[in-house]
């Protein structure tokens, strides 16, 4: 859902509180005003606009309806098992290389893995697909597979024609449609499981110095290629 000058009702009262406009609920211009400065405090598109990623990050994503287009052939349902973590994932592949569902499954078929090992997968187009089923244990984040949940967009790597894949560097490729689905699909996943902790692959990297952090220099990989942890805190 997306609030923008013209709406009306409780959330824009909500999303007025938030950035210190009176709370009428009613968007006007102050309104467009004050969350383009909120949104540049806190370093999102100065769009004056209250789509996905700004609500989420004033902490209001939970009270309100999300669309559910963008997803594929799925509807989500709640795992048997206890999930303690939402893992977000790339696939590691080049920047505007598509891949599908199928693809990557015939990829951890060839691994020895019985089936795909994410859960739901992001394409390029912006798409949400069903991966292994959730109520089966994946294979995603070794030795944390049993308690999670694996997300995946496509993409992770930049694109140079004519390097060895192996000499790719990890990058940030998602698009403003694969961005706006990851979104929405883990916040829809919030609200299944609402105390399960939403992070990156390279969150599970040993912290080999022991100071509590997980420094770049300690990252068994780069997956997903943006901190995944500081970007959806406040989903």
């Amino acid at each position: 859902m997306t609030y923008r000058e013209g709406s009306r009702g409780a959330i824009v009262k909500q999303i007025q509180k938030v950035v210190r406009c009176y709370p009428d609920g009613i968007w006007g211009k102050l309104t467009t005003e004050a969350v383009k400065n909120w949104q540049r405090d806190h370093g999102l598109t100065a769009d004056g606009i209250a789509g996905p990623r700004t609500l989420a990050a004033m902490g209001l994503a939970a009270l309100t309806p999300q669309p559910t287009q963008g997803y594929v052939d799925l509807t989500l349902k709640k795992s048997r098992r206890r999930i303690d973590y939402i893992v977000v994932h790339c696939t590691a592949s080049p920047e505007g290389q598509a891949m599908t569902v199928d693809d990557i499954r015939k990829i951890h078929k060839k691994q020895g893995w019985a089936d795909i090992g994410y859960h739901y997968v992001v394409t390029l187009d912006g798409k949400i697909h069903q991966g292994r089923d959730v109520d089966l244990i994946g294979a995603h984040v070794a030795g944390h597979n049993t308690y999670s949940i694996g997300v995946c967009y496509v993409g992770g790597l930049e694109n140079r024609p004519g390097v060895a894949y192996d000499k790719l560097k990890g990058k940030d490729t998602r698009n403003e449609a694969q961005k706006n689905a990851l979104m929405n699909l883990l916040m829809d996943l919030r609200r299944l499981y609402p105390d399960a902790k939403i992070c990156g692959h390279r969150d599970f990297s040993p912290d080999k110095n022991g100071d509590g952090i997980i420094s770049p220099c300690e990252w068994i990989k780069e997956c997903p290629c943006f901190d995944a942890a500081v970007e959806y805190r406040y989903i």
